[in-house]
């Protein structure tokens, strides 16, 4: 069942992606065109304070047009592995400190057309401060109980993907006497 690559072209640089228009041989022999956009990978985390509350952030995207409501998350960066990216994300985006990580597994966002992996993990809040998000970006701090969240995730009140992965494992779990 595998595709093997006969050529490919950028199409695209950019700052994050970069896109390509690649040739595929089949399992049956033919041929065929792939799009694919090439992404660093991404991180997401589930912060719980000791209530069960979980931090969000709110922040304009840019794609969507509106305010996305999200777990802590980022791209990836080179040289630190993704709970480094994870952890400084959280300080970034929340001024929280975590304690505990646990790795709540990976997500393929879209695998028809880009190769990013979002590692996703949950941890317990150690301490409080300011966000410190990075420049340009805007966004507002919000806590939400984990049961509240849990249910805006099944009334489609949370459209992102990864958030919406990494608070229902986050439940499982909790309610497992995992985390």
């Amino acid at each position: 069942m595998t595709e093997k690559t006969t050529g490919s072209k950028e199409i695209f640089h950019g700052r994050v992606l970069h896109m390509f228009h690649d040739e595929v041989v089949l399992p049956d022999g033919s041929s065929s065109m792939r799009e694919i956009v090439r992404h660093p990978g991404g991180v997401c985390i589930a912060a719980l304070d000791e209530e069960n509350n979980l931090l969000f952030v709110r922040q304009f995207r840019y794609p969507y047009a509106e305010v996305v409501l999200e777990l802590p998350a980022g791209k990836l960066e080179k040289g630190s592995t993704p709970l480094e990216n994870g952890k400084r994300e959280l300080l970034e985006e929340t001024g929280a400190e975590g304690f505990n990580y646990i790795s709540l597994g990976q997500a393929y966002p879209s695998p028809g057309y880009t190769d990013e992996i979002i590692h996703l993990y949950a941890c317990r809040i150690a301490k409080q401060g300011e966000s410190r998000p990075d420049e340009g970006e805007l966004v507002n701090v919000e806590k939400i109980p984990l049961n509240k969240a849990v249910e805006m995730v099944l009334n489609n009140a949370v459209p992102d993907a990864k958030t919406q992965i990494a608070v229902l494992k986050t439940k499982l779990l909790l309610d497992s006497g995992k985390i």
